[in-house]
């Protein structure tokens, strides 16, 4: 299959990674997670978001977002998020059938939350008759390739706090919001008041394997029964700890990162020349939305697949990844001119 822009999950694994889980791979070690590369790993991340942090590895980034979701939940909840959110749009229900909670989307704007649309659900509290809400979740970097500011995700902590409420953040893509932003994961997740983070690698260049992270360790009493429960305990454990050691290591996630935004960004400088393409969205990490002249899509699609976002619009998505090359978007970008004249 030739490289396209639909998805960064469609790319491989990087090679560093690969050899990680190839080391790991030698001789017996407990399974479930009391192994050397697990612990080396859990490290890591409380090196780099304080000790107090608790850390839990799942499967998947859905497994990771049900997992958070479930610990600090009940069925009689209520979970607010945008209409366009991954827990929303892409995870066949599991949300809604692990946790039993109703989520509440809101209209997003260029794909954030914004307190003003949660306030609007923030009613009913202690009234038998009415889901009480209990999570307020966003996606870093958000399903339209936007990032939240610092200042944006302090804001909906605050607002979720001061209603007894949690704050937790799909983290798929949040390298990516790291390299937009020039910041270390912590000084837009923990230290802006997000509780639960769902720290994904798999769309940078791992082969599989998220992190649940929670900030407040009183949150966590049942978190282990539920992970097993859900069918996200992964007894070969060592291959996602080795995965995420060699991903922090000398900033792996880093250059990955980098240079899928890089690429994006390339994109976007290229088609803004052309005249029939309107951007729709501004570039924030790694995704391109744009409208599209409907003719061109189906012959653009045969030589570099990607998925059309909005039918209706004619607007599409671009996805760029780790081993997106220079050549290969101006090849496409060659391509559009090519079938539009």
């Amino acid at each position: 299959m030739k490289k396209g822009f639909a998805s960064d999950n469609n790319s491989g694994v990087h090679p560093n990674i690969l050899k990680a889980m190839e080391t790991a791979n030698k001789g017996h070690v407990v399974g479930y997670g009391d192994d050397p590369y697990t612990q080396k790993a859990i490290d890591i991340f409380k090196e780099k978001f304080g000790s107090e942090t608790e850390v839990f590895f799942v499967f998947n980034g859905t497994g990771a977002n049900v997992l958070g979701l479930s610990t600090v939940t009940h069925s009689f909840n209520s979970i607010i998020c945008a209409e366009t959110a991954h827990i929303q749009e892409d995870e066949c229900g599991a949300p809604e059938k692990f946790t039993g909670c109703k989520l509440l989307p809101v209209e997003p704007i260029n794909g954030k939350v914004t307190p003003e649309a949660v306030q609007h659900h923030l009613f009913g509290f202690d009234f038998e008759h009415h889901s009480q809400p209990r999570v307020i979740s966003i996606s870093q970097v958000t399903e339209m390739g936007t990032v939240y500011q610092p200042d944006e995700i302090k804001e909906l902590a605050e607002l979720a706090h001061k209603n007894n409420m949690l704050l937790h953040m799909d983290g798929a893509r949040i390298a990516n919001a790291a390299i937009a932003l020039n910041l270390d994961f912590k000084a837009f997740t923990k230290d802006c008041g997000v509780d639960i983070l769902s720290f994904g690698g798999t769309k940078n260049g791992m082969m599989m394997g998220e992190a649940v992270l929670f900030f407040n360790p009183e949150l966590t009493n049942l978190v282990k029964y539920i992970r097993k429960q859900s069918m996200q305990l992964f007894s070969k454990m060592r291959f996602v700890g080795a995965q995420f050691i060699a991903y922090f290591e000398n900033d792996l996630w880093k250059e990955t990162a980098r240079h899928a935004n890089k690429m994006a960004k390339l994109l976007e400088a290229e088609v803004s020349k052309i005249e029939e393409i309107k951007l729709t969205q501004k570039v924030g990490a790694n995704g391109v939305f744009a409208v599209v002249p409907r003719n061109i899509i189906e012959p653009l699609q045969k030589q570099f697949f990607f998925y059309v976002w909005d039918e209706k619009k004619s607007e599409v998505r671009w996805m760029t990844s780790f081993d997106t090359t220079e050549k290969e978007i101006r090849e496409f970008v060659a391509l559009i001119k090519e079938l539009i004249n």
